[in-house]
């Protein structure tokens, strides 16, 4: 990947990344406009229990796992 050096390039990448915000913010409430009652709740809760602390073991990295794993080994 090639960092943008020149200050074209350096505003080429802020107003790719500025449409890519404006698609992610349609797509996002598109997404919400679809949703089922049902599916807004678990949204929600999933939100809720990352906002805790709770981690759903379905959805953990392994390489987070296996970081603190060896973060216990002896040194």
């Amino acid at each position: 990947m090639k960092l943008a050096t020149t200050p074209g390039e350096q505003r080429q990448w802020m107003q790719q990344w500025r449409e890519t915000a404006v698609f992610l913010d349609e797509m996002r409430r598109y997404e919400l406009a679809g949703m089922t009652e049902k599916e807004g709740w678990q949204s929600i809760e999933r939100i809720q229990s990352i906002k805790n602390g709770w981690r759903d073991p379905s959805a953990v990295c392994g390489l987070i796992e296996q970081q603190a794993y060896f973060a216990k080994l002896p040194k």
